[in-house]
């Protein structure tokens, strides 16, 4: 059973987290599947539109025999969507606000909650309900300057930059170097054309170079 530490493990080991969202539960079975052959272990799907709750619970069906896979839910702003996901089996809860009572379900069900910040006022209160695992977002507004500015003040907080970060080598290593443990990435990797025409191939090629620029620049 996946637990708030093996999640937190799987991320910070990955050092990237891809996400994304589409209506068809059937593509984006096969987008997890080919993320997994290139070597993700730990991805988010995202509650954007009405078929989310759906198709999640069919993901979960399709990937029961991947066991080394954590499946987290993103975009939870309410503690009804939380619990609905939870129930569907979901590994962990990302958010986009700092909210701490959905914090206090995730951690009351044993699962890492991952609130996203956007001031240093925010990340305060994010620690306060006991969040591992902090998002910067979105990222390409506050920048790696963010949070060398501000980690001082939080040390020994984890943090990830999700929303624009680019698959570009300095990118990574500006961001790294600034003190995330992983980034995010959604469609600078999971693009609106691959999802559109199940370009697998092309995100398998890209996925790989990802994962090796998360591993590379980190060092």
């Amino acid at each position: 059973m996946p637990t708030k530490e093996t999640a937190l493990k799987a991320i910070t080991d990955q050092g990237l987290l891809p996400l994304f969202f589409y209506e068809n539960a059937e593509v984006s079975l096969e987008i997890i599947k080919t993320l997994y052959d290139a070597g993700v272990r730990t991805l988010e799907y995202t509650n954007r539109g009405p078929a989310a709750l759906e198709n999640f619970k069919y993901l979960k069906a399709g990937l029961k025999d991947f066991q080394d896979l954590h499946l987290g839910i993103g975009t939870i702003k309410t503690v009804q969507q939380a619990q609905d996901f939870i129930d569907a089996g979901a590994d962990y809860i990302v958010a986009p606000i700092v909210d701490p009572a959905v914090g206090n379900l995730a951690h009351e069900a044993g699962l890492l909650w991952i609130p996203g910040c956007f001031t240093p006022t925010e990340v305060h209160v994010a620690q306060q309900a006991k969040a591992a695992l902090i998002k910067l977002f979105p990222a390409n507004i506050l920048g790696p300057e963010f949070l060398s500015s501000i980690k001082e003040l939080f040390q020994g907080q984890l943090f990830i930059p999700t929303g624009g970060v680019e698959l570009e080598e300095n990118n990574f290593r500006t961001w790294f170097k600034a003190g995330v443990c992983a980034v995010g990435m959604g469609s600078k990797l999971i693009s609106k054309d691959v999802l559109a025409n199940q370009q697998y191939d092309k995100l398998r090629e890209l996925t790989v170079q990802a994962l090796h620029l998360a591993k590379t620049c980190r060092n």
